[in-house]
């Protein structure tokens, strides 16, 4: 049997071209980047154009890039390193109710420390309404962590307007852009962002790698302390061949592959709308189907299937779905991002699913997935009719 993954939110495959940058990383340059011979040159060298690869890719300066383990990381930082290095200055902090579950966890940490934190709600398209924002920002505020984009429905959030209103307030911005990195255009300049955390394994680079962007200036205390690495902001021997390999990812991506990949992935959508349509199946779009969005997550509430059934049937017939983030999957908790958008008690908690696309799908691979997801409902249904 033939297994498709439609779970890239979750994490994606690695390039070929950066298996073969890592493989040759390891093979050749297994140098020390804090040493002073040799090895270790060779070593700073591929780490120094690394950076600037990466640091070009959200105009930003070179040492500005901190290297971390990955997303996870990368937000503990942003968020609890600089809350505890600004508390001084106030104790007041702004998110919303649909971040990651590496935000919210940092920020309940913050709460039992006394912080005070103001979650944005959001509408059933999973959008926080500006007016909101503005309405919660005080004096006291001295940090605002939102999304650049949600893993569940691929919602944008207005990352651009956050900043400008920001520009005149000491709040520090930090936006978790894990889910949209390497999708949509970022400049951390044009949109006043302080701090940005990405991870490589969601652009087909290396698990367990990734960075953090911090303005430069910018106050806060290191998680990871330790060595002098990364300017002294992050402790800890450079993993090269991985900081290599998710260079090496993010310079396969251009703003013309940007383009293509999320135009693909809007046609992914409509052809699953169409085939779901055209077969009579009883569904909805959970968020909007707006060209803004990223376009590689994709939810949908299949009404009256319970989602665990469903991802079940749908991995036995060989196709890779999620029912929310890969981060709470293994939890029996049903998603926060759909509880915020609809209501506890709202049908679509319990019965959605979310797809996502990546560089290896293919047409013939949605297809396929539409008529299993088809013959998944109606065996569904046909076994709880005989049970009446």
């Amino acid at each position: 049997m033939e297994h498709i993954y439609l779970d890239n939110a979750a994490t994606t495959p690695m390039a070929p071209e950066v298996v073969a940058t890592m493989t040759e990383q390891m093979t050749n340059d297994f140098g020390n980047a804090s040493s002073t011979h040799y090895f270790g040159r060779q070593a700073r060298m591929v780490l120094d154009a690394s950076r600037h690869t990466i640091a070009q890719s959200i105009h930003a300066k070179d040492d500005e890039i901190i290297f971390t383990s990955g997303g996870s990381e990368s937000d503990n930082t942003a968020i609890i390193q600089t809350a505890l290095a600004h508390q001084d200055q106030g104790r007041h902090i702004i998110s919303t109710a649909v971040e990651h579950p590496a935000v919210l966890k940092s920020l309940a940490y913050l709460a039992d420390l006394g912080f005070e934190i103001t979650y944005l709600p959001v509408d059933e398209t999973n959008h926080i309404d500006l007016a909101d924002f503005k309405a919660a920002l005080r004096p006291d505020t001295i940090l605002v962590t939102i999304m650049m984009g949600n893993n569940e429905t691929g919602a944008r959030m207005p990352i651009h307007e956050i900043g400008q209103l920001l520009k005149a307030h000491p709040a520090v911005f930090h936006t978790d852009a894990v889910q949209a990195y390497g999708l949509v255009p970022i400049d951390v300049e044009a949109d006043h962002i302080d701090l940005l955390s990405t991870s490589a394994h969601k652009i087909n680079g290396p698990k367990f790698i990734g960075f953090l962007y911090a303005r430069e200036g910018l106050n806060f205390l290191p998680l990871i302390k330790g060595g002098e690495q990364e300017h002294k902001r992050r402790a800890g021997t450079e993993n090269i061949p991985a900081i290599a390999g998710f260079a090496k990812a993010v310079a396969l991506i251009d703003d013309e592959t940007r383009h293509k990949r999320q135009l693909k992935y809007a046609q992914f959508k409509q052809q699953i709308i169409d085939y779901l349509t055209k077969h009579q199946l009883n569904f909805s779009v959970n968020g909007t189907l707006e060209a803004t969005e990223l376009q590689h997550v994709f939810n949908l509430w299949i009404k009256g299937v319970p989602t665990d059934v469903l991802q079940m049937n749908l991995d036995l017939a060989g196709f890779a779905v999620s029912g929310g983030s890969a981060c709470t999957a293994g939890s029996l908790e049903p998603s926060h991002v759909l509880t915020a958008m609809f209501g506890a008690h709202s049908p679509q908690v319990a019965q959605s699913i979310r797809i996502s696309f990546g560089v290896q799908t293919t047409t013939a691979a949605i297809d396929a997935f539409c008529q299993a997801l088809v013959d998944s409902v109606q065996k569904y249904f046909e076994q709880q009719a005989r049970k009446i």
